[in-house]
């Protein structure tokens, strides 16, 4: 099972849109999420302190989350995760095949 989250604990239904990034060498690489009409944002009362990959294998974090307002309502979250070695990119790939399989999606 793997599960995206705002807030610790409490699943993001929202599936998001990814694009990932690598560099020519492979050492290192980024990943932009897009969640339009994200759950969380339905609920004022919690705090977004960061978005975590969670898995069978632990977490994976990012600190850069922003949300996007359109006339002043919450419209989506942008996030992006960095990865600065070979070992970060290779289990980031493992997280997303297990997020996709979880959520019944596929790779394009």
């Amino acid at each position: 099972m793997a599960e995206i989250q705002f807030v610790q604990g409490i699943n993001e239904t929202v599936i998001p849109d990814v694009r990932v990034t690598r560099s020519k060498d492979g050492t290192n690489g980024r990943a932009y999420f897009y969640f339009e009409d994200a759950q969380i944002l339905t609920d004022s009362n919690l705090e977004i302190l960061g978005m975590y990959m969670v898995d069978e294998e632990g977490e994976l974090v990012s600190r850069d989350v922003n949300a996007k307002f359109i006339n002043g309502q919450p419209k989506a979250i942008e996030a992006t995760y960095t990865m600065k070695t070979t070992e970060d990119f290779e289990r980031f790939a493992r997280f997303m095949n297990r997020y996709a399989e979880t959520h019944g999606l596929e790779k394009t």
